[in-house]
């Protein structure tokens, strides 16, 4: 009687162990499920904001050789005077 009596606790335990695990699986698969829909909204949303980002910022980038070469001369005149004799 013994032997059944454990055995009977231990398949008892043991189906509650594989309950808890599904349900430990089931509320995984739940926020899992959450976060990727989370993503691709965020996503979406970082999408539609670099579109309009990436034209600002290309306006900007577009004049930037030109600035930066404007500063050079100004900040370096010895070397644009030194290019000039060179020719």
């Amino acid at each position: 009687m013994a032997d059944n009596y454990l055995e009977k606790k231990y398949d008892e335990y043991l189906e509650r162990k594989a309950a808890a695990e599904k349900a430990r699986r089931l509320a995984w698969k739940k926020r899992m499920d959450a976060y990727r829909k989370k993503l691709a909204e965020e996503a979406e949303k970082a999408g539609k904001d670099n579109v309009t980002d990436e034209t600002e910022e290309s306006k900007v980038m577009a004049g930037f050789p030109m600035a930066h070469q404007a500063n050079a001369t100004e900040v370096y005149p010895k070397a644009e005077k030194e290019d000039k004799t060179a020719e």
